[in-house]
């Protein structure tokens, strides 16, 4: 029987005091985002299409750092009605708008990120590395579809790093992990590595350093991503091979200096 909608079309309390701290910390974790029964009616579909669209079959020994931290498996929106439902929903797309303090925002794209058993740690990252954007006003949102304690390997935060230049231009991979953890080091940030609650989902800039720990656990860490943009969002010429190959995969048709509307950015939410 299909869940109720009710979760994902009507609007979360978020307080402006949530608002601007987000802002200055540059993400912000949120309790009670989605219910119970909402997450395990949509993780039983995502989980459907991982298992179904995963090709990594190497055993976690013979994969490198990047590999070795998730299954990776993006745009399941496009392959699921019932997926389609869950990553265009108002209710998180609202969100991500207040925070931002955007006119609205479109989807850039949805990607789960399912760390296997034995799966290995996230390195330091910034994710607009590797989108060729005009603007900073990107978030995403990291939902995990059930509880996720410490030994699973939850996402963790550099507090306030989304005004920090250097690393900016470090593929994730063992080189980013080290030379940003220096820098971050002294740089003196804080950092938040809590567990996240069920139903609990963060949100991030784009340029917000992140990282996650192994799970050392014998279950699956089963998280599903929303990547949104400002709905204004141009395309700008690609800085790297990465921003070509996601202008080439995700924006298709999207012309540099215009604002990025295609097939595969619908508007999700408007104010």
């Amino acid at each position: 029987m299909k869940a109720e909608p009710i979760d994902l079309e009507t609007k979360y309390p978020l307080a402006d005091a949530q608002i601007e701290r987000f802002r200055r910390d540059g993400y912000i974790k949120l309790k009670n985002v989605l219910s119970a029964e909402t997450l395990a009616h949509y993780e039983a579909e995502i989980t459907r299409q991982v298992n179904a669209l995963n090709e990594e079959n190497r055993s976690i020994q013979e994969r490198d750092t990047y590999s070795k931290a998730f299954l990776q498996i993006m745009n399941l929106w496009r392959s699921s009605e019932i997926t389609k439902e869950f990553v265009l929903n108002k209710r998180l797309g609202r969100i991500a708008t207040q925070l931002m303090g955007v006119g609205g925002v479109r989807l850039y794209h949805d990607q789960a990120l399912y760390k296997e058993p034995s799966g290995g740690f996230t390195p330091w990252h910034v994710d607009q590395y590797y989108w060729p954007l005009s603007n900073n006003n990107t978030v995403t949102a990291w939902i995990p579809l059930h509880a996720v304690p410490m030994d699973r390997g939850p996402l963790e935060f550099s507090v306030g790093s989304q005004n920090i230049t250097f690393g900016r231009d470090l593929e994730i991979s063992d080189d980013s992990e080290k030379k940003i953890d220096e820098h971050l080091k002294v740089s003196d940030l804080p950092v938040d590595s809590s567990p996240f609650d069920l139903g609990e989902v963060s949100f991030h800039y784009g340029y917000t350093f992140h990282r996650a720990g192994p799970n050392t656990t014998d279950h699956m860490r089963k998280i599903m991503t929303i990547i949104y943009m400002d709905k204004d969002m141009r395309l700008i010429e690609p800085k790297n091979k990465n921003q070509q190959n996601d202008w080439d995969a995700w924006l298709p048709g999207a012309k540099i200096g215009e604002v990025i509307d295609t097939e595969l950015n619908p508007l999700i939410y408007k104010a």
